[in-house]
């Protein structure tokens, strides 16, 4: 029997291998250690909802993706790496087992005073469609 991976799984999967093949450090887990050179994508919360009938599993995955940079002077960088991850979400379609559409895309970037330096908080919710 073959082992098919949950529909947010398989998502967050093609996700992080998408966004490295763009050139991004990507983290999930654990943020990085305080080391880590900026900026950087940390892929977090996942969310699956599932919509179930006889013959089919379909519904929806909300996945939230962060890029954090420590010069508030860079605030069009973090917005540029933003729009590229909502294209790369856009350009998944299929994975192995499942079609995906993005149904919505929420951004927005703050401040964030949580560590001794001064960081931009770019975070993009992105609720996808799965069947």
């Amino acid at each position: 029997m073959k082992v098919v991976l949950d529909p947010q799984q398989e998502l967050f999967v093609r996700l992080k291998q998408d966004l490295k093949a763009l050139g991004y450090d990507v983290y999930d887990g654990a943020l990085p250690p305080e080391n880590t050179p900026y900026p950087f994508v940390y892929l977090g919360d996942c969310q699956q909802i599932d919509d179930t009938n006889k013959s089919a599993v379909f519904g929806n995955v909300h996945m939230i993706i962060h890029v954090w940079h420590n010069d508030p002077m860079k605030r069009g960088t973090v917005s540029k790496m933003l729009m590229a991850i909502r294209y790369a979400c856009r350009d998944i379609e299929h994975t192995d087992t499942r079609s995906w559409f993005i149904v919505a895309a929420r951004q927005r970037i703050i401040s964030d005073n949580t560590t001794k330096t001064p960081l931009l908080h770019g975070i993009l919710e992105v609720e996808f469609k799965f069947s």
